[in-house]
């Protein structure tokens, strides 16, 4: 098994587009012949669309896009933006009078960075379609749905981090399973490796790491209402065939990988989310598809978060002194 660049997964397309100043960005994945696709969503605070579609016992077999963004519910204006540029190019399930995009979208909440008003929007989400089809920029960090992404939430903005979106690939033999993930998490994030936490919740110092489960358990009130300014969002990819509702299981088989690298994970105060798609004909075991899938996801949010930079007034990883 040998890493590989996520772009080496044919089949699909990844545009970026990001409002640096206002602090959020989109990242749009397209199939153009379309993508059987699964979902698996473990946080309680979601900003999701066409989510149904994933489901088993939906009509469609097959979708043509997929949208991670920011801007929390308000973001999901950017995927109108992308069924305007596959309609133009007549991509789509065609219904006879033209061809209808199908577009999912996961969004994770970044409106305490940079402006509050600025979100995707049409026009971003056409843009990042566009960029997609005709000229694929993938790049890890503050990129894309990554750009306002931040970790260690649990005691507000003062004490968090930067963190981004991060992609990780192998392959063996002939299969190849690769993830791409945003990382906007209510807890830490961990090096599911070596077991050493390398992003989150900080101390007074700005410096030092406190430990979120342990300062969770330091007040032990309910909270009725903990404010969902987080969400995990990400996609993995495969060349193995799979129906949707294999994919679903491989997507939910992929959330161990979110488990292994941030702590704590799928909570009332996250909207945590992965899909996953098949864009290949590759024979391959299902168990093993969801194996690896949970593998890269793991490495993918600590290349998210790796990669991040500084900004905004939030320090990244790169910014603290490492053991």
């Amino acid at each position: 098994m040998k890493e590989i660049p996520i772009q080496e997964i044919k089949g699909i397309k990844i545009g970026q587009t990001e409002d640096v100043t206002g602090g959020t960005g989109c990242t749009v994945f397209l199939a153009e012949d379309g993508m059987a696709a699964g979902l698996d969503v473990r946080g309680g605070g979601p900003a999701s669309r066409e989510s149904e579609l994933m489901k088993p016992l939906a009509a469609a077999q097959t979708i043509h896009a997929i949208v991670l963004a920011g801007g929390s519910a308000f973001g999901l204006d950017a995927a109108g933006g992308v069924m305007a540029y596959l309609e133009e190019n007549n991509i789509g399930f065609d219904v006879g009078v033209t061809k209808v995009p199908l577009v999912c979208q996961a969004d994770l909440f970044d409106l305490t960075v940079g402006d509050v008003h600025a979100r995707p929007d049409k026009k971003m989400g056409y843009q990042a379609a566009r960029i997609a089809r005709e000229e694929p920029n993938y790049r890890d960090g503050n990129y894309g749905a990554g750009c306002g992404a931040t970790v260690g939430k649990l005691k507000g903005m003062d004490y968090c981090m930067k963190s981004g979106i991060g992609s990780y690939a192998v392959q063996a033999g002939d299969l190849q399973v690769g993830a791409v993930v945003a990382v906007n998490a209510l807890g830490d994030i961990y090096d599911w490796k070596s077991g050493k936490k390398i992003a989150g919740l900080l101390g007074e110092d700005k410096k030092t790491f406190l430990d979120t489960e342990e300062t969770m358990a330091e007040k032990t009130d309910v909270v009725d209402n903990r404010f969902v300014d987080n969400t995990t969002i990400g996609v993995i990819i495969t060349n193995a065939a799979f129906d949707k509702s294999r994919l679903c299981k491989i997507a939910g088989m992929a959330q161990d990988g979110y488990a292994r690298s941030i702590r704590p994970v799928h909570t009332t105060a996250d909207g945590d989310s992965i899909y996953a798609v098949s864009v290949g004909q590759v024979a391959a075991d299902q168990d093993l598809v969801g194996t690896l899938a949970a593998r890269v996801m793991s490495e993918a949010i600590i290349r998210a978060v790796r990669s991040a930079e500084g900004s905004y007034g939030y320090p990244a990883c790169r910014d603290l002194k490492e053991d």
